[in-house]
């Protein structure tokens, strides 16, 4: 219980008298308590504060893919992407677009919202000089995209070189076809501005040409030559599928290319087309998405990726996609941690995706709690007794060191002098609030002023008795 104290009647007491302060005992010293408590309190809200600081906001509920054209394959993949994620509370929303080159454009426009997109890697190296990718990150290569060559002749050519001065349907300008066409002609010495023609003609355009003779090879790949395509182009007489037999080579000099083996057959088992095995190259399709993707939708896209690429065709392995194999943009380091470790964290493997977010980012503030906040109020009774004991102890410091001064020479001036350092530690201890639970403390405290108290009256009194002594 607390008393107050009331004003000093004699303001102007002798020296050495005894001082008279009534004492303020409390049931807790709440300055004291703010002082313990406080630091582990500041503490525990900045490991909060920094905690939050890097952990990610809630992920998104809706993303934004830029497709591919009606029909086609990157259409297909987004359809299945949005149906998988769906299950997961995400809504995809798929916007159609021209192909590759309009996906890379589109992800690279600061203001298009889109997320993610399709790319193939080959337009990749191509197109990318001229657009900002330092934003873009790759989540994996998701699965091939053949090139197949058809042409016509008499006798088999083992070299694209051999179609120079012919007429080669290579697709629309800005596409992905022609612009690998491009790049492997070039490779061989054919350009545009040399005396080869090559034509803007593309899918069943570029087939149909090449029935009617009005061209003499074309370049097809992914949805305009699939195996029902290539089966009819096969049975077609005087049309033949070029077999890439320097695909190693090619491989080495362009890596987003991979190298694909047809056995014999493959195509038609009963006319064993084709006659023997053919090579073709190939570059990856990747998914690309900006830099700042959140990392449970990194995780969700790759797993709807697994289930959507990952069985086995006349093209690929089971399990072969999605993968790391190859990619044209820098892989985003939560894909990676995702490929290495096989699955997602904790949270989002057992629980909703939207309840494992939500616990993902209560636990990144319980952390800081746990570790800090709560291991400081269980010792907080600990700190405020030994803050208490230690305020105690300090005037018990300087009380022993007064005690030491009196034992010198004491002339009255010096006696007075310390008579009143005395009465300032007392008046210090009495005046500041004192716990109940070390009222015990306080007054052996206040015996030992009074101990030294009387130890300089003795002083005193022995120097006087001196003094008088030397006189007589």
């Amino acid at each position: 219980m607390e008393s107050n104290p009331e004003p000093h009647r004699d303001q102007r007491r002798r020296p050495g008298a005894k001082l008279r302060l009534p004492l303020k005992i409390t049931t807790i010293s709440w300055w004291d308590l703010a002082h313990t408590l406080g630091p582990i309190l500041l503490a525990s809200a900045a490991a909060i504060w920094l905690a939050l600081h890097f952990v990610r906001p809630a992920p998104p509920h809706t993303l934004i893919m830029s497709g591919g054209p009606k029909g086609s394959s990157f259409e297909t993949v987004a359809e299945r992407y949005r149906a998988i994620l769906a299950e997961n509370g995400i809504d995809l929303e798929v916007i159609p677009s021209a192909g590759s080159l309009q996906n890379l454009d589109r992800l690279s426009e600061p203001h298009s919202h889109i997320d993610i997109a399709l790319v193939q890697s080959g337009i990749t190296e191509a197109a990318r000089q001229g657009v900002n990718t330092q934003d873009l990150v790759s989540l994996g290569s998701m699965f091939y995209q053949p090139l197949t060559v058809f042409y016509r002749g008499r006798r088999p050519i083992s070299r694209l070189s051999q179609l120079k001065g012919k007429r080669i349907a290579i697709g629309s300008a800005g596409s992905g076809t022609r612009l690998l066409a491009l790049t492997l002609l070039d490779a061989n010495g054919i350009d545009l501005h040399g005396r080869t023609a090559l034509l803007d003609l593309e899918g069943e355009a570029a087939r149909k040409a090449l029935l009617d003779r009005r061209v003499d090879a074309i370049f097809l790949t992914g949805d305009s030559a699939p195996p029902a395509t290539i089966r009819a182009m096969l049975h077609t007489r005087g049309v033949r599928m070029f077999d890439f037999s320097q695909a190693d080579a090619y491989t080495r000099r362009f890596p987003y290319l991979h190298k694909l083996e047809i056995p014999a057959g493959a195509f038609d088992l009963g006319a064993n087309l084709p006659a023997k095995p053919l090579a073709l190259l190939a570059p990856a399709v990747e998914l690309i998405a900006h830099s700042d993707l959140h990392p449970a939708l990194c995780d969700l896209l790759i797993e709807a990726a697994q289930e959507v690429h990952g069985r086995a065709n006349l093209l690929q392995s089971a399990h072969a996609f999605p993968s790391t194999y190859t990619y044209t943009f820098p892989l985003d380091s939560e894909a990676d941690r995702y490929y290495k470790s096989g699955n997602r964290s904790l949270a989002y493997r057992y629980l909703p995706f939207w309840l494992a977010s939500l616990v993902t980012r209560i636990a990144v503030v319980l952390v800081p709690i746990v570790i800090i906040l709560i291991p400081g109020l269980r010792y907080l009774p600990n700190l405020y007794r030994w803050r208490v004991d230690a305020r105690i102890h300090r005037r018990y410091g300087e009380l022993m060191a007064l005690e030491r001064e009196s034992l010198g020479e004491l002339t009255p001036e010096r006696r007075l002098a310390l008579l009143e350092r005395l009465e300032e530690i007392e008046r210090a201890v009495i005046l500041r609030k004192i716990p109940g639970s070390h009222a015990e403390q306080l007054y052996q405290l206040r015996e030992h002023m009074e101990f030294v108290r009387k130890t300089l009256d003795r002083s005193s009194a022995r120097a006087r008795q001196q003094t008088q002594a030397a006189g007589t």
